[in-house]
């Protein structure tokens, strides 16, 4: 479904990717799947035999350790074909783990490709393209469609909210899933959203 009518910058696109991510957890962050763009870089790192292309996706006092890893799994990969397989795979994991440690999350694994979510593939999309258009239509047919959802829910429990404790109860809990998506919205339009913000603990917090 889109919207064309609605406008929206890059900015406001991204941030709504961050909210949409953040809303569905941040195992649904791409960095620890085989098709992401850490995984990318170390493979390019490693084809090239230069270090650099992953260092981005470490903290300064982590560079050290990769570094030292790099060189290592460069002399295993001459070995053969299965210890190049082996050096390479223990690679990917620890500069994945070493990269989430640095956002503040445990590392659960290596995840398929497929595990990447789909406003994470517009996302790599849009940067690959160059155009945010797709982006920003699907991001905000998708915010208009669950804030829309959630204020008719509410809108109707309000009706019964007083006939009954549990009609009252019924009302208070869309409420709540209404106000807190209306401000976590706000909250990645401002740019608060995404893992990386919630690795910071930035962001404002709304409690009932």
């Amino acid at each position: 479904m889109f919207y064309p009518h609605l406008n929206c910058s890059t900015p406001v696109a991204l941030a709504l990717a961050g909210f949409f991510l953040a809303a569905a957890g941040e195992v649904r962050a791409h960095c620890d799947t085989l098709g992401g763009p850490v995984i990318a870089a170390a493979q390019l790192a490693l084809e090239k035999g230069e270090v650099t292309p992953v260092l981005k996706w470490v903290r300064a006092q982590d560079e050290g350790e990769i570094r030292d890893l790099f060189a290592r799994t460069l002399a295993v990969r001459r070995l053969g074909a299965e210890a190049q397989k082996l050096a390479d795979f223990y690679f990917f994991e620890t500069l994945v783990r070493i990269h989430r440690a640095g956002e503040g999350f445990g590392y659960t694994g290596l995840k398929p490709g497929a595990a990447v979510e789909p406003a994470v593939a517009l996302a790599d999309q849009a940067l690959a393209s160059g155009s945010s258009e797709r982006l920003t239509e699907e991001l905000l047919a998708h915010a208009k469609s669950g804030l829309l959802d959630r204020f008719q829910r509410v809108f109707e429990a309000k009706q019964h909210a007083d006939e009954s404790v549990v009609a009252g109860r019924a009302f208070v809990a869309a409420y709540v899933e209404y106000t807190h998506y209306a401000l976590n919205l706000a909250s990645a339009i401002d740019g608060a959203g995404g893992h990386h913000a919630e690795a910071e603990g930035a962001g404002p917090t709304h409690q009932h």
